[in-house]
């Protein structure tokens, strides 16, 4: 249990009598007390949640000033949390106590996180796997069906219809795989296909479509600027002209840095230069509107913005596909459409929770992933963090942090872990330039983000100071 009394006379008021004097302004005050948990319960969770729901309720009371009477026994933990010691001690020689008082800004640098904890799970800020929505978790858990049967050919053509009306494409073929085998199946098209190709790198994932590219013997050549900058329209459109290109391949949202690229501007690249336009849309489908009409091929998966669990991949197509039987069986798309989608087993499940993933308000939540990032990013560089994408040019939902050398990534992200937040640092190419990652793909509430910057900021001291 926890108490918590904003109308006076509190306990502090009859052991110290001036206790107004001792308190620095403010507007309300309430005094905490009776804090217990049974000892086997006492864990961060039990603790959380109690405290949370109490300043939750006092905050939209109004109250900015938070008093107890900390026993001398958890003098320490009340400090962690942001409370100072006032005024003399209180109390019999057998049980003392310090009088201290929590403000409003020490509460937002330290324990204002504990209102926006789940009793079960952390605020997961990653860009997969992301969390999912219970229709999602219910979807999995059913019985699997066979991949044979009518109701499962019903569910894949219900989840590749609501994945084209989603995204404007023609044609969808569902993978058992990763981005990367989708990204395979892209490249074996283009072998086929045949003519010299661009290829655009301006972070992580482009340099794996390069990688793509080289070990599939493609005929190509490679326009690369600096991770966390977007393309110039005009160095794209000389290098066009240059290579005289058959297809070009780019990233639509280059992940590893938060920058998103001008998938219109290509599109209308390519159409005037009568090249095929094809896409890694990894992070961006479901983060963003996107329209893929017109794009000879395009990549996704389940388990990023679409909401659902890791093990699915997608590819868009417009219809032009290499003869079946020229490609690899897992990567052959023409033999997937001959088979009607389901040549071979499919995780019946895993399209199941994909089927209740995009069953959402898209417009709304795209209006809400662009509301967060225009809260957070500014609130992040005024709290010193260096945003690796320029707000011109930034994907909306993912924040992409450059840390200072003095602050191991790795430590920060341990920190905020431990008060309830997953943030991303272990992919190589995070750890090798120290920098985190806040996405928003996934389930997340806004009151979770509203008191990150200031927390991050002040976890991030503490990392400095560990040293």
């Amino acid at each position: 249990m926890i108490a918590g009394r904003c109308q006076r006379p509190f306990s502090l008021d009859q052991k110290l009598s001036e206790l107004d004097r001792l308190l620095p302004p403010h507007r309300k005050v309430v005094e905490v007390r009776l804090l217990a948990v049974v000892p086997r319960w006492r864990k961060q969770v039990v603790f959380a949640r109690l405290a949370g729901v109490l300043a939750s309720e006092f905050r939209a009371r109004g109250c900015d000033l938070a008093v107890i009477s900390g026993t001398l026994r958890q003098a320490r933990l009340y400090r962690h949390l942001g409370f100072r010691p006032f005024g003399p001690q209180v109390g019999s020689p057998e049980a003392r106590y310090q009088p201290m008082v929590l403000t409003l800004d020490d509460y937002a640098d330290h324990v204002a996180h504990l209102e926006a904890l789940d009793a079960l799970a952390p605020v997961s800020l990653l860009p997969g796997p992301v969390a999912v929505a219970d229709a999602v978790a219910t979807a999995l858990a059913q019985a699997p069906m066979s991949h044979r049967s009518g109701a499962f050919t019903a569910l894949h053509g219900r989840v590749r219809e609501r994945l084209l009306s989603l995204t404007g494409a023609a044609h969808a073929v569902l993978l058992s795989g990763s981005g990367t085998l989708a990204n395979d199946a892209v490249a074996a098209q283009l072998s086929a296909r045949g003519g010299r190709g661009l290829v655009l790198v301006n972070g992580e994932f482009g340099e794996r479509l390069a990688d793509h590219a080289a070990r599939w013997r493609l005929d190509n050549e490679v326009l690369r600027v600096d991770w966390g900058l977007a393309f110039d329209a005009g160095a794209v459109a000389r290098a066009f002209d240059r290579v005289a290109p058959a297809w070009v391949w780019a990233v639509a949202c280059e992940t590893s840095t938060g920058v998103r690229n001008d998938v219109d501007a290509l599109r209308a690249l390519c159409r005037r230069g009568r090249a095929d336009l094809c896409l890694d849309a990894v992070s961006a489908v479901g983060l963003a509107p996107l329209d893929l009409s017109g794009v000879r091929l395009a990549t996704t998966v389940s388990s990023k913005a679409l909401g659902a669990y890791t093990g699915l991949a997608v590819v868009f197509h417009d219809g032009h596909l290499a003869p079946a039987g020229r490609l690899p069986r897992s990567i052959d798309l023409a033999g997937y459409v001959a088979a009607g989608g389901i040549p071979y087993t499919l995780p019946t499940n895993l399209v199941a929770a994909l089927d209740a993933a995009p069953d959402i308000d898209w417009p709304a939540r795209w209006q809400a992933v662009a509301a967060a990032h225009a809260l957070l990013e500014p609130a992040l560089r005024a709290q010193g963090f260096a945003v690796v994408a320029p707000p011109a040019a930034a994907m909306a939902g993912i924040l992409t942090l450059a840390l200072p050398a003095a602050c191991p990534a790795a430590r920060l992200c341990q920190r905020m872990a431990r008060r309830g937040y997953l943030l991303a640092h272990g992919s190589d190419y995070l750890r090798r330039r120290n920098w985190v990652q806040i996405c928003l793909m996934g389930q997340w509430e806004a009151r979770a983000l509203e008191v990150l910057p200031r927390l991050l900021a002040a976890q991030a001291k503490a990392a400095l100071q560990a040293d």
